[in-house]
């Protein structure tokens, strides 16, 4: 019996990454899931033996009425949601000055990045406000609070999130129900690593331990947010910067 055990999570972003990661932990855990993801061939592949644990969607994380319907079919499933935690983001294009960003791109990455953290909490605290307590833990990123040069669109779209968590986080302080950020600096994940080498470099070299963070680092941060140990923080976004960032 894991810490999890009987609780039901929600995340996003689950058939790679920081997602992928997390859903792997909340399952050894004892959680029930459900993961959400565009790449749903991406999900089978990977969560397609766990059984019953598990409930795989596949759709497009910017379709608001769509995430609202998955919503419900998890909660349908499952009886509860206990935990919503949004990792699924992209970076859009970099490595560009600001008069250089197209607003289509910019429009893009917002979609992805914060209103797809909207959408599913909207549709999920509902749920947790009826059985007074939930978790919500939105992936925000040091761009957010720092600001990456040649990444307009995903800093100032991690910047939104980081402040939708502070007005969540005291809209429900007191309903049981906790909202927080996380916001690592360089973590080698397939998003990463589709970025240009020299972004990638621009990022880890403001980092103090001058390394990437893991993906198990992230993870275990991740699920102790979530946790019921975590009860009195709220609103806040968690360092996972190496050193980075220290406020």
């Amino acid at each position: 019996m894991g810490e999890f055990s009987g609780q039901v999570a929600i995340i996003t972003g689950a058939a790679s990454g920081i997602g992928l990661a997390i859903a792997y932990k909340l399952l050894a855990e004892g959680a029930s899931v459900a993961l959400f993801d565009f790449n749903e061939p991406g999900l089978q592949q990977e969560f397609g033996t766990v059984g019953e644990r598990a409930l795989l969607i596949g759709l497009d994380i910017t379709d608001e009425n769509r995430v609202a319907e998955a919503v419900t079919q998890v909660n349908q499933r499952f009886g509860q949601i206990d935990i919503l935690i949004n990792c699924v983001g992209i970076t859009g294009i970099t490595n560009l000055r600001s008069h250089e960003v197209s607003s289509e791109n910019l429009h893009k990455v917002f979609e992805v990045n914060f209103m797809s953290c909207f959408y599913t909490s909207k549709a999920v605290v509902p749920l947790m406000l009826a059985r007074q307590y939930g978790r919500i833990l939105h992936i925000a990123s040091i761009a957010g609070k720092e600001g990456n040069a040649g990444m307009l669109a995903y800093s100032a779209s991690k910047a939104a999130v980081i402040g939708m968590t502070k007005v969540q986080g005291k809209e429900y302080a007191e309903t049981g129900i906790t909202v927080n950020a996380l916001a690592p600096a360089v973590i080698r994940t397939p998003l990463v690593d589709a970025m240009p080498e020299v972004q990638v470099r621009y990022m880890t070299d403001k980092i103090p331990m001058k390394r990437c963070g893991t993906l198990d680092e992230a993870a275990n941060l991740a699920t102790y947010i979530v946790s019921s140990k975590n009860s009195f923080t709220t609103g806040f976004t968690f360092d996972l910067s190496g050193g980075r960032a220290t406020y």
